[in-house]
């Protein structure tokens, strides 16, 4: 899978809500916060399950009730279509 262009993926990254693009990194991240530490570790729980079905793992950050998530598909040098399927996937549920 080919990795996009800094207007591709600007261009994709407005079609979600909350997630911000990084052309330099490349990258794409959302952060999330959530009311406690265990509802925190929960959804990385849910995150977890779906990146190893879809055989693609974000970077995960947590700090106590907030996780940022960064995704990018690193055996193409950057961004692709994995990481917004991944990341729809992610804001679905």
């Amino acid at each position: 899978m080919a990795a996009m262009t800094a207007d591709e993926i600007l261009a994709a990254c407005g079609e979600l809500t909350g997630w911000e693009a990084d052309v330099e990194a490349p990258s794409i991240a959302r952060e999330y916060q959530f009311p406690t530490f265990p509802a925190a570790v929960r959804f990385v729980d849910f995150v977890a399950e779906l990146a190893e079905a879809a055989d693609h793992h974000p970077d995960i950050d947590i700090r106590y009730n907030r996780v940022r998530l960064a995704l990018s598909t690193h055996s193409a040098g950057g961004v692709t279509e994995k990481d917004f399927a991944l990341a729809r996937a992610i804001d679905h549920c």
